[in-house]
């Protein structure tokens, strides 16, 4: 299984944040923010705990991820970047050859995260007004052009939104960095078959997370394809179960009531699925972070302010380790996980979760 930490570009505290805007931080506000110093204490912690990568957000609220992952390099030695981006937003020949450099100047150090975005407000505050459906077409374009590129070059290509002859650059690395991608639609599924390495979801109960991959592995198998699959989730592992739900509960406190009901205005908006999904998620839960579970040891109450990944597995270390060894059985092996603050919280996972999963496995 391989494990992959957050990088907080957008700022970092002891409270549920937002990804998209500080602002929703609560009663707590983003006390450090998201400058080089910092995220490479994290990156750090992350290298050194035992994580093999780390994912890079993008959205409004965030730092640019190419740019942030490129100036901490120097910074690490062998940890992996899992840079997010919208592929709307630039040309699939310009990626390839952003990537090639930054697999150069890394020794191979590059995955990418392709996101192709599920709030119309915010595509549209990019210049972006293309639908949910449409999205995803030129979604696949990009990666048809983005793979060919690297894969075929010179590359002729003439799809619905990328028209292209003889592309390519010199010097192209021998490893194109494999390609993360996530989305619960039928749409974004169709796309994860034909172009994905690894298929992303956000953690749900084990049964959903279960149906969702048969279901995307056959349309892979369908392409003739392989794929792998990872699942996004938060961490909140202590000692003892009291003491990581006691922490569960503090998150929870430090939501504002009016800020968790502008997020969920805001959620209900979207065209994301998967948000969807997240939203159906909070549906009557209880005022105490007990009473908020959706699974075993499955907190959803993330969900109330955050956007995207919503849900945390809460626990005592052991109780957390044996939810991971779940995963892998069920096909999930790579989980990308976070927690506030996310510099404290990688050493935490690191030394304490990460060598009980290795436990698990070796036994």
């Amino acid at each position: 299984m391989s494990f992959h930490w957050f990088l907080p570009t957008n700022g970092d505290g002891r409270h549920v944040a937002n990804v998209v805007a500080s602002a929703g931080v609560g009663r707590g506000a983003l006390t450090r923010p998201a400058s080089l110093d910092y995220l490479g204490q994290v990156a750090r912690a992350a290298e050194q705990s035992g994580f093999d990568a780390v994912l890079t957000p993008t959205g409004a609220g965030c730092e640019d991820a190419w740019l942030t992952t490129a100036a901490l390099l120097p910074l690490t030695r062998t940890l992996r970047f899992l840079v997010a981006f919208r592929p709307g937003y630039l040309l699939p020949t310009l990626a390839a050859q952003q990537a090639a450099t930054f697999q150069r100047l890394s020794g191979g150090r590059l995955a990418i995260n392709v996101v192709t975005g599920g709030d119309p407000v915010e595509q549209r505050a990019y210049g972006d007004r293309l639908p949910h459906d449409e999205r995803y077409a030129r979604t696949d374009d990009f990666l048809t052009t983005f793979r060919g590129t690297w894969d075929a070059a010179p590359f002729d290509h003439a799809g619905p939104y990328y028209d292209v002859t003889g592309a390519g650059f010199p010097r192209l690395p021998a490893d194109r960095p494999p390609v993360f991608f996530g989305g619960a639609s039928p749409a974004a599924e169709r796309v994860a078959a034909r172009h994905a390495d690894v298929h992303l979801a956000w953690g749900e109960p084990l049964d959903a997370l279960r149906e969702r991959a048969a279901r995307v592995r056959a349309l892979a198998v369908a392409q003739g394809r392989d794929l792998r699959f990872g699942v996004r989730l938060h961490v909140v592992a202590r000692d003892t179960a009291d003491e990581a739900w006691d922490e569960a509960d503090r998150l929870l406190a430090g939501m504002d009531p009016d800020a968790k009901a502008a997020a969920q205005r805001r959620f209900a908006q979207m065209e994301s699925v998967g948000q969807r999904r997240m939203n159906d998620l909070t549906v009557g839960l209880g005022t105490h972070a007990r009473a908020q579970t959706v699974g075993p040891n499955l907190w959803a109450g993330i969900g109330l302010l955050r956007e995207g990944a919503g849900t945390a597995l809460v626990g005592s270390h052991d109780e957390v380790a044996d939810r991971i060894v779940e995963l892998q059985d069920a096909g999930f092996e790579h989980l990308i996980l976070s927690g506030w603050p996310h510099l404290e919280e990688a050493y935490r996972v690191g030394e304490e979760v990460l060598p009980r999963v290795a436990a698990r496995v070796a036994a």
